[in-house]
């Protein structure tokens, strides 16, 4: 039997490709041989922040790309294009490079490339299910997101059906018809309108985003399979509601960075996919800090703010009076550089550390961090929770208001600033996670998910086996066939 070889594919945002790698390299270990499949564009972006021997990779762990469809003029140097038009590009242009790679790797047979096996594809990248069906071969869809995201988006066609949406006109957003409760939606008692995934606040039917989530959770009924990189203790109410509605197995293999963190042999550890490049000076600055004193601020890799809401987080963390990180990346105020008001660096200078990016998960789990003031992105929500983080929710779009609403609702180890952000608020919330009983409380329930997650990543746990089992009754299945 010739090795197994699966093509992976990510969505093309850091978000989704971090994972996405992470998983490979669970699969590489396993003995799969792996081709990892990017953009041109972020192919580009890695060698830029990375190197230019970043992606040579191993014998059996190699860097392709293909096109995104997006002109050059669209494609910025060091930022995260613009969601629409990718989501508007990808669907239409990319099956057709995608099916001629696998074409190619299938006769590079005397280069030592075994014939594609299997795809492991980002779920909101479903043309590969497509492709994967010419082939004859499976294809497990991962979704980066949690099971509480995916619940959330897989709503959109009852909210037409109902009527609910599209909202008439904009006043909607804002007169307090989003604080609807919702009581119908299985596995997510007392969820709101708001606390939905924002694509659904559209008033044009044909919007780009709204159709691109509602047709790719409508794919996933024709993957071979389904992976959450999630854990069942965590979302399980979700995943037992998400069992029935969906007609392929579901996997959770959670948090993958976990997974990771405790099997990765050397040999991989220099195989990475920051599309920024870290700063580590944050690390040496964290050492001489109390334990459970500073405030990690970071909003992900796409969320823009105003320089308003810039002014009013910096005045929010410089009154609360205790020190923090905050990653301030180039292209955070949209169209503009971040400007950080002089008298806040003069103030908080003994206090402070500002940085582009920094490694996210060395961060979370240094002793001297107390809370995370998140954007409640689900790579930042596990890797918050595997830490034992309690957070303080910011959310922008997509699923990341659901993470929040869960964060908070559900388990009990977050708080959420309004979008309109205050400084009172910031500098309230901040001392009370730091240093009040509602933030003690937080942290001990975040400690405990620390502990589970743990748990289910171990040998035996139920994490490591769903992985195990997801493998063998699904990527490896045809190769077992006599």
């Amino acid at each position: 039997m010739s090795k197994p070889h699966a093509v992976c594919i990510p969505f093309p945002e850091q978000g989704h490709i971090n994972p996405t790698m992470k998983l490979a390299k669970l699969l590489h270990q396993r003995g799969f041989h792996i081709t990892f499949v990017n953009t041109h564009f972020n192919h580009s972006r890695i060698l830029k922040s990375r190197g230019p021997n970043s992606l040579d990779g191993l014998p059996d762990f190699r860097f392709e790309s293909i096109p995104d469809g997006l002109p050059p003029a669209e494609n910025k140097a060091d930022a995260t294009q613009d969601i629409p038009s990718l989501c508007g590009s990808l669907p239409k242009f990319c099956l057709d490079p995608f099916r001629k790679l696998i074409t190619e790797l299938n006769d590079n047979r005397s280069g030592g490339v075994p014939p594609v096996s299997c795809v492991v594809s980002d779920g909101c990248m479903s043309f590969t299910i497509k492709a994967a069906e010419e082939f004859g071969i499976p294809v497990t869809l991962f979704y980066p997101f949690g099971a509480c995201g995916f619940m959330g988006f897989l709503q959109y066609r009852q909210l037409l059906e109902k009527g609910i949406i599209p909202f008439k006109d904009e006043s909607y957003f804002t007169n307090g018809y989003l604080d609807t409760t919702l009581d119908w939606i299985p596995g997510m008692k007392n969820i709101r309108l708001k606390d939905l995934p924002t694509l659904l606040r559209i008033t044009d039917r044909n919007d780009t985003m709204f159709n691109f989530i509602m047709r790719e959770v409508d794919a996933s009924a024709n993957a071979s399979a389904i992976l959450f990189n999630s854990f069942h203790p965590l979302e399980h109410k979700v995943l037992e509601a998400l069992s029935p509605m969906i007609p392929r197995q579901i996997y959770t293999a959670g948090p993958i960075h976990l997974l990771v963190q405790k099997t990765q042999p050397k040999s991989l550890s220099s195989i990475k996919s920051n599309l920024w490049k870290e700063e580590l000076e944050c690390l040496e600055w964290l050492n001489s800090k109390d334990t459970k004193s500073v405030i990690y601020v970071n909003f992900g890799s796409i969320t823009p703010m105003t320089p308003q809401q810039l002014v009013e987080f910096a005045w929010g963390l410089a009154n609360s009076e205790k020190p923090f990180i905050w990653i301030i990346r180039p292209d955070i105020i949209d169209g503009n550089s971040a400007i950080i008001p002089t008298e806040f660096v003069e103030e908080t200078k003994e206090r402070c550390m500002i940085s582009s990016w920094c490694p996210q998960e060395e961060v979370l789990n240094h002793p001297a961090i107390g809370g995370f003031l998140s954007h409640c992105g689900w790579n930042s929500t596990l890797e918050s929770l595997s830490a034992g983080v309690p957070i303080i929710g910011w959310p922008f779009f997509a699923e990341q208001q659901t993470n929040c609403w869960f964060l908070c609702s559900d388990l009990g180890v977050g708080m959420a600033i309004d979008t309109d952000v205050k400084r009172d608020e910031v500098e309230k919330l901040v001392r009370e996670l730091i240093d009040g009983e509602k933030g003690k409380e937080m942290r001990e329930k975040a400690m405990e998910w620390k502990r589970i997650a743990e748990e289910v990543t171990e040998p035996g746990g139920s994490s490591l086996v769903n992985l195990d089992k997801m493998i063998q009754e699904v990527l490896l299945a045809p190769l077992s066939k006599p």
